[in-house]
């Protein structure tokens, strides 16, 4: 599992996620969501073209996120393109259409200044 945090200008959060996601590392997601609440920054994008799995426990981290996003007013943007195993995971889950999804970070980054 590998998690880093790009630092762009203008400063936005965005956290890129790599390799496999599970019960292991939610404290790390929830963590992440706490610095973008104190931020408080108009988006939020994660990255997700690094990340080739993720459980349910994963899945639970990212509603969570887009719940605190939306209750104040924010925006969370999931950049692809999406590994299979993560397609998956929001296909079979019935949430692919609940999150903000790109084809990839470039058109994240135009959809956090529209």
């Amino acid at each position: 599992m590998r998690w880093s945090q790009l630092h762009p200008c203008p400063p936005r959060p965005r956290k890129a996620l790599g390799g496999e996601f599970d019960a292991d590392e939610v404290d790390l997601l929830l963590a992440a969501w706490e610095e973008a609440d104190e931020l408080a920054l108009p988006t939020t994008v994660v990255d997700l073209t690094g990340c080739a799995f993720g459980d349910s426990s994963f899945l639970g981290a990212l509603l969570i996120a887009r719940s605190r996003h939306l209750a104040s007013g924010r925006r969370l943007v999931l950049a692809g393109p999406l590994q299979p195993k993560i397609l998956l995971l929001l296909a079979v889950s019935g949430t692919m259409e609940t999150f903000d999804v790109t084809e990839n970070l470039a058109e994240a980054v135009t959809r956090e200044t529209a």
